[in-house]
């Protein structure tokens, strides 16, 4: 059960190493696009170039997968970011359960954006959990563990795509020790919990009070979407890649100090700046800032919002 890009590997994963996939649930198809075209999720594609069936109910409640589970009669169930609360009766059917393979390092980071959570607050590591489902958002017991540094400007899109590949290698891992009976389920500490919400596009606001550090983790985290963004002469601004300065900010903050080739000096709220280097003005492309100043012109002075 899976449907994102994040899911293919495991999927690849079990292809690969010949275990029996009976089926595989996935999101229905959704447009998107310019054209609002309906388009397939990754999953499905994947699953559907192996001959393997697929099936994208509108609903899991009030037992409205019953009847192709029994048919299935799957041993386990393997939920990758999957999108969708699994109800009671799916929980509980297959004999060695549902695993889940969950982007952080549990109980930290429980719910739909833990990697993007991760950069925005600055963590330096973070890794892939593999868990047994329970009734509870991400509570249930944790199988295996792998951790991973995350990299100083390291964008959340380039984590995504490490941790896919981390993800895939533990999923195995944990199926043999699964059929070894080698298993040891530890209990999460809720104390040392916390939640990673879905990202939105306000999420990406810059708010330039904030530290430097953390408008660069931001900056980072948002990456390759929503984007981080802000005002500039009344017109949205998205910043893609920044990095910190070593210059004592003399500005309010969110004042352009300085304009060149190798980016925009932004002032933020602790006098430190940030100098942004690849960014996508209203009506332009997304380009480096040098590029941009080929045709363009930024004011210095100018305060963003």
């Amino acid at each position: 059960m899976g449907t994102p890009e994040f899911a293919v590997p495991c999927l690849w994963a079990l292809i690969e190493n010949k275990y029996d996939v009976c089926g595989v649930v996935t999101q229905p198809d959704k447009p998107a696009g310019r054209g609002h075209k309906l388009t397939p999720p990754p999953v499905k594609v994947t699953a559907t170039e192996n001959n393997i069936e697929v099936f994208q109910p509108e609903t899991l409640k009030d037992f409205a997968f019953k009847a192709e589970l029994e048919r299935l009669n799957p041993d386990i169930i393997i939920v990758v970011a999957y999108g969708k609360i699994l109800p009671e009766y799916i929980l509980n059917y297959p004999k060695y359960g549902c695993i889940n393979i969950h982007a952080s390092l549990l109980p930290k980071y429980r719910g739909a954006g833990p990697i993007q959570w991760s950069v925005i607050n600055g963590e330096k590591t973070t890794g892939i959990t593999s868990m047994l489902m329970e009734k509870g958002l991400d509570t249930g017991d944790m199988l295996l563990k792998v951790e991973t540094q995350i990299g100083e400007y390291e964008t959340s899109g380039e984590l995504h795509d490490r941790l896919m590949d981390i993800g895939a290698e533990l999923l195995i891992e944990t199926l043999v020790l699964a059929e070894k009976g080698e298993l040891k389920p530890e209990k999460q500490n809720d104390e040392g919990s916390c939640y990673a919400p879905m990202i939105s596009k306000e999420t990406a606001k810059i708010d330039w009070s904030r530290p430097a550090q953390s408008i660069i983790n931001l900056i980072c985290g948002m990456n390759p979407w929503p984007v981080a963004h802000t005002l500039y002469k009344g017109e949205n601004l998205k910043i893609y890649s920044a990095v910190l300065t070593s210059k004592k900010a003399d500005g309010c903050p969110g004042q352009i100090l300085n304009v060149s080739e190798k980016g925009i000096e932004i002032a933020c709220g602790d006098n430190a700046s940030i100098l942004a280097s690849e960014v996508q003005f209203a009506g332009s492309k997304r380009m480096q800032v040098r590029d941009y100043l080929n045709g363009h012109s930024i004011d210095c002075g100018e305060v963003l919002a």
